[in-house]
């Protein structure tokens, strides 16, 4: 089995290109930085897989994601091998992603973005906490107990 589940932030914004056959698929790539569990003194804090994803979810990362975002990767390892121009042969290894998710909210993210985030009006169908009052007397039933 080869399944790999990563939860990072992208390092820059996804690079986007269109394969040249009829298709004309869309084609992201892009690198997580992942924090290690277990930091070692002195040692790297993080890794950065090289991701590309393909089709829709290219076309989603295109319109999505960008430098900072917080995201799940879910997919499968690729390792190959190139000999470059001082004819050293390279080993790669890379992260076909095949499913992504935001792994925080909106807000949560343009606030370790540095952006700021406006408070909403106050109102009387929610509290500070982010949770609706519910009226004690409410004549309906929920649906759930």
């Amino acid at each position: 089995m080869n399944k790999v589940i990563l939860m990072g932030r992208l390092t820059r914004d996804p690079e986007i290109s269109y394969s040249q056959n009829a298709n004309n698929t869309c084609i992201a790539r892009y690198t997580l930085a992942v924090d290690r569990r277990f930091k070692q003194e002195g040692g790297q804090e993080a890794d950065f897989p090289s991701c590309v994803v393909f089709g829709k979810g290219a076309e989603f990362a295109e319109k999505y994601l960008h430098k900072g975002t917080k995201i799940v990767a879910i997919g499968r390892l690729e390792t190959g091998s190139y000999t470059n121009r001082e004819g050293v042969k390279v080993y790669t290894t890379t992260v076909v992603v095949e499913e992504q998710e935001f792994a925080e909210s909106k807000a949560a993210s343009q606030n370790n973005a540095g952006a700021s985030q406006q408070q909403p009006a106050a109102n009387n169908s929610s509290t500070d906490d982010g949770f609706m009052n519910i009226p004690d007397d409410i004549d309906e039933e929920l649906p759930f107990v």
